[in-house]
């Protein structure tokens, strides 16, 4: 494995489920890091913030539902439910807390792969026809790598997640990209969770870019209407 892989953090109680699904995800070209408990999970993210989150609910020390969405407004990475509540309310509710996607368990782990690579190749089409480099005042973003680097040379990783943002930026540079066409790219449900995750994301990037967070001068907010990335950009 190496560090331009997708990392997918997994936490559930049920050891042969962590066992199975980073088995699973390690094979189809996948790093994984697995937890048993929210509080052993949330400082994990921390030390190594990862693509995508599988978050089951039934978890012994904290409420699986709140964990959910305290991710989507502060996490930047794709969150996919996987639990045994099958009713249609506990669905629609994860997914208006914020989550991406929602499995249902039993489930097939290769499933859960296509559904994790699906979500990852949401919003950017087919990466295998899209540059993988763009440079920008005296920035350059590898999306292959998941690296910043400035004009000294200094990288700076950012996630899967803060990537799709950018890139999102990057193609339409100098042009208005409201909420709406933004939750259209991107995905995920539209609502509160979306925006303060979106509004993370972006202040996230705005951070390892350097920007003043009163006066930024690459990714400017249009109150009431949007964003604007201001600068001109190069592919390739």
């Amino acid at each position: 494995m190496t560090a331009d892989q997708p990392l997918v953090a997994i936490l559930d109680d049920e050891p042969e489920i962590r066992q199975l699904l980073s088995q699973a995800l390690q094979e189809a070209g996948f790093r994984t890091t697995c937890f048993g408990r929210a509080t052993e999970f949330e400082a994990g993210l921390k030390r190594q913030p990862p693509d995508v989150c599988l978050v089951d609910l039934g978890l012994p020390d904290r409420d699986g539902l709140a964990l959910v969405h305290r991710l989507a407004l502060e996490s930047g990475a794709a969150i996919i439910i996987i639990s045994g509540r099958a009713q249609v309310q506990d669905r629609v509710t994860g997914l208006e807390l914020g989550a991406d996607d929602y499995i249902i368990k039993p489930f097939d782990p290769a499933e859960v792969v296509a559904r994790i690579r699906a979500r990852l190749r949401k919003g950017r089409g087919d990466g295998a026809q899209r540059a993988s480099r763009a440079q920008f005042a005296g920035w350059s973003a590898h999306f292959d790598r998941y690296i910043l680097c400035d004009d000294q040379g200094h990288e700076t990783a950012f996630s899967h997640a803060e990537g799709e943002v950018l890139r999102l930026f990057l193609e339409s540079p100098n042009r208005l990209i409201s909420r709406a066409q933004m939750q259209e790219a991107l995905g995920g449900a539209a609502g509160e969770s979306f925006d303060r995750a979106m509004d993370v994301r972006i202040s996230r990037l705005r951070t390892k870019l350097g920007e003043d967070p009163k006066n930024p001068r690459l990714i400017k907010t249009i109150y009431g209407a949007g964003y604007i990335f201001l600068g001109d950009v190069r592919w390739g």
